[in-house]
């Protein structure tokens, strides 16, 4: 593939002197990456937390919605892991006279939008499933190419803090909405649609203050058949760091997506709250786990800034998400919960802090950065797929509602997901 040339108008300002250290990211890149990152998770982790749980719960029998909401979310996130490699791949490869980031910034999150509206004035689960399917494929678009951003133009010498500044943002996100969900429990579709606005003003911001450029002509091959299959692959024998960190970051969010699903449901039938009660009390849970992130997100980019390692963050951070799923499994009261809530989100944003770091530190080729992240991404997005469809055996055990078999599972992910990120060999 070929590499921007130094003459190409718009291209990065530090790809034209590689033998001078690049110049620092300015802070309204760093700014528009982390709000447009927070504006487009919020459109999409308010309704896996809470709204669509509650949606679900407004259309189907009590006995039903835990097959329904898998189905609902299922859908979703194949669409998302499908979609985020392969909008990666075309927003490479975008000779747009706005750029190559642009289009597909606002593009997809105008996509999502209406995908919300649509789940927020629906009344039966293929209608949800409809609107879900749009509201993944548009968010992910947008994802994709503000995801791109990192590797394109941040130097590698900020990576970790960007990293920890962005991870904090599904974090704050999941805050945001879970207050948003309480705040509209009178009025669900208001929850839908607000944190949608988010998202199309922070990627609108991006939009506005990112240095895009078009691709180069003649540095990709048509996109065909052949293409859109490569979108979702890297050759693990060719670059084994990569695949190494993909199959370690597919295991951790296994672990993550055991909570985000299931926590509504665990409050219900555990702990005994009813549904005008829950979306108080996981936002409460929310907002401890979310401080531990920022804390943890905040200390971790630092740190593996200025060591240079990536390493030893997510082993310690993937033990301590661990042991915050197996509490969380045996907790019986409230107060036990929101002590998981707090260890569990101190690792994650261990985890957070160093996740992109090292996702552009094994990328294969920068021109195709957008593309690599999105398969990356799958690691992500394919758990939200695979959780909601296991997650009925394994709460069936015993006679059923067995959280503690979910979140164990989720556990032992976790902790294999530390295991497969030592195998890395180019970073520390």
């Amino acid at each position: 593939m070929a590499v921007v040339p130094d003459a190409v108008p718009g291209a990065e300002p530090f790809a034209s002197a590689p033998s001078a250290p690049p110049p620092s990211a300015p802070g309204k890149l760093i700014f528009g990456i982390a709000f447009a990152q927070f504006g487009v998770l919020l459109s999409l982790l308010t309704p896996v937390m809470v709204t669509l749980a509650l949606r679900v719960d407004q259309i189907v029998p009590a006995g039903e919605r835990a097959a329904a909401l898998g189905q609902v979310l299922s859908l979703g996130a194949v669409l998302a892991m499908i979609g985020n490699p392969v909008f990666g791949s075309l927003s490479d490869r975008t000779r747009s006279r706005f750029g190559r980031r642009r289009p597909w910034l606002t593009g997809g999150m105008a996509v999502a939008t209406a995908g919300l509206i649509v789940v927020a004035l629906g009344n039966s689960v293929p209608v949800l499933m409809l609107g879900w399917a749009l509201a993944q494929g548009g968010g992910n678009a947008a994802l994709a190419a503000a995801g791109a951003a990192i590797p394109d133009l941040v130097p590698p010498r900020q990576q970790g803090k960007v990293s920890g500044i962005v991870g904090m943002m599904a974090s704050l996100a999941m805050v945001g909405g879970t207050t948003l969900a309480d705040a509209f429990q009178s009025s669900l579709a208001l929850a839908f649609v607000v944190p949608a606005l988010f998202g199309l003003a922070g990627t609108v911001f991006l939009a506005v203050v990112i240095k895009d450029r078009p691709a180069v002509p003649g540095a990709f091959a048509p996109y065909g058949v052949r293409e859109f299959l490569r979108s979702f692959w890297v050759d693990p024998r060719r670059h084994p760091d990569f695949a190494w960190n993909l199959a370690g970051r597919f295991l951790v969010y296994v672990g993550i997506a055991c909570v985000t699903s299931y926590q509504v449901y665990f409050l219900m039938d555990r702990l005994g709250y009813s549904q005008s009660e829950v979306s108080g009390k996981v936002a409460v849970g929310t907002v401890v786990m979310v401080v531990a992130v920022v804390a943890g997100s905040l200390l971790g980019g630092v740190l593996s800034d200025r060591t240079g390692r990536r390493k030893p963050y997510v082993l310690g951070a993937c033990l301590l998400m661990g042991v915050g799923l197996v509490t969380i499994a045996l907790a019986g009261s409230f107060r036990v919960f929101l002590a998981a809530m707090l260890v569990f989100g101190f690792g994650q944003g261990l985890y957070l802090s160093v996740d992109v770091a090292l996702a552009a530190a094994v990328l294969p080729n920068p021109e195709e950065s957008a593309k690599d992240m999105g398969v990356l991404n799958i690691g992500n997005s394919l758990p939200q797929s695979l959780v909601p469809v296991i997650a009925p055996a394994l709460l069936a055990l015993g006679g059923g509602a067995n959280y503690g078999a979910l979140f164990l599972f989720g556990a032992l992910a976790s902790v294999l997901g530390a295991a497969a990120v030592q195998f890395i060999r180019s970073v520390k």
